[in-house]
């Protein structure tokens, strides 16, 4: 097979089956009717050696995103003009060295990845949450969390590298009373949130606690995700892993089934909905330890978002049981450092009898300046951390003001600085 100078396949090698793929399309054909053409006209009959060219076209790609340190791979659509895309420490940027590509054919080299069962997904519900991985040359296996989604009647398909080590939970330097609320060996039951928007590491930070869990006590941990990342080989603890579409219907049906299953940890990929928010609000009530992740940015905000998902006529029942089972919130944000990579930023608030007595009393503006004074039970503002980040030389001064949650708070601290 024809191979690139960098050691991938040659991109023009690729082209020209696609440019020959492409025209079989028929003109006349937009859109959806244009994509099931391809997925069942075409690529269905396609010859398996032209099937494993394009597939090991895009695996050269992954594996040259991984060399760059890259986080996210973005393939086709109308907003791609022609090229695959990089984000490389936090910065999203073509790479025409993988070859430039009309949208037609990308179509093509996108569905080629996808099974027939999940291209008719595609087709039905406009959008595919999957799982994708290759083989390196040693064997080893590399997974990527998939989306594909349509820009303009055209495919488009965004990868994220799932990272094959998980960072050492030390790295994170929780104080003792956060690792204890963390840890099954000291706190056996309640709700932990883990929050960010997406791609601020909230995925990396929850299978470090897993890990952490899994190498120092026994139990069964039950992992519910969508689609499911990294894999936890069992060590002092069972791990299961249910994939949302594949082993469970959905995140509430998963939590639930749970129950039934023996489990002391479950971990819910993501609270999305009033439906799974409230299975897991139960089952953290029903004794259960519980880690969640939601898109927030501090845990103000995450609480705000738990009550205010709910219809107004539940809020009240439902802010009560989130003061009772709620232990921890982790809000972080990955922060350019100085030399140009990411650096994890966090804020961390520990349930506290002040705290709980102001999330009945819906008194939240009041929480904030209660994590401010908290240092001594683990917790830290956002802002805290990162003039921390900021005396530690890590970044600079006009990053701890952009990532600031707080502005006004954040320019005080830089002003004694």
């Amino acid at each position: 097979m024809e191979t690139s100078s960098s050691g991938g396949v040659n991109p023009a090698v690729v082209k020209r089956l696609l440019q020959k793929l492409a025209q079989m399309v028929p003109q006349a054909l937009l859109s959806l009717d244009k994509q099931i053409f391809i997925g069942r006209e075409i690529l269905n009959r396609l010859a398996e050696s032209d099937r494993l060219l394009l597939k090991e076209f895009v695996d050269s790609c992954l594996v040259d995103m991984r060399r760059r340190e890259a986080s996210d791979i973005e393939i086709g659509g109308w907003g791609s003009n022609g090229l695959i895309w990089l984000r490389v420490h936090g910065l999203k940027k073509p790479v025409p060295s993988y070859g430039s590509f009309e949208t037609l054919e990308f179509d093509i080299l996108i569905q080629n990845l996808l099974t027939a069962a999940q291209r008719e997904l595609l087709y039905k519900d406009s959008n595919l949450d999957f799982s994708y991985h290759y083989r390196s040359d040693n064997g080893a296996v590399f997974r990527n969390r998939a989306d594909c989604y349509f820009d303009l009647g055209a495919l488009a398909l965004n990868m994220r590298a799932i990272q094959t080590s998980i960072r050492d939970y030390d790295g994170f330097e929780f104080h003792p009373v956060v690792t204890s609320i963390l840890s099954l060996a000291h706190t056996k039951e309640g709700l932990v949130l883990v929050t960010g928007i997406t791609g601020s590491g909230k995925s990396s930070t929850l299978d470090s606690v897993i890990d952490m869990n899994n190498r120092t006590v026994e139990g069964h941990i039950i992992v519910i995700a969508s689609p499911v990342e990294f894999i936890h080989r069992s060590q002092r603890c069972i791990v299961r892993h249910r994939e949302v579409g594949r082993d469970t219907l959905t995140f509430k049906s998963g939590t639930v089934e749970a129950l039934r299953q023996d489990p002391d940890i479950i971990v819910i990929g993501e609270m999305r909905d009033p439906d799974t928010i409230l299975a897991a609000l139960e089952v953290a009530d029903s004794g259960h330890k519980v880690f969640s992740t939601l898109h927030t940015s501090s845990a103000t905000e995450s609480i705000e978002r738990v009550i205010g998902e709910m219809p107004p006529i539940t809020q009240d029942r439902v802010r009560n049981r989130l003061a009772d089972i709620l232990r921890c919130v982790i809000s972080q944000k990955l922060v350019t450092g100085v030399d140009g990579k990411r650096v994890l930023a966090k804020e961390i608030m520990v349930m506290a009898p002040s705290i709980r007595a102001a999330i009945k009393n819906n008194n939240l503006s009041e929480i904030y300046q209660m994590i401010n004074e908290g240092a001594k039970s683990g917790m830290v503002t956002m802002e805290q951390d990162l003039i921390s980040l900021v005396r530690r030389r890590l970044i600079t001064q006009d990053t701890a003001l952009n990532f600031a949650n707080n502005k006004r708070m954040m320019q005080q601290l830089l002003q004694r600085f």
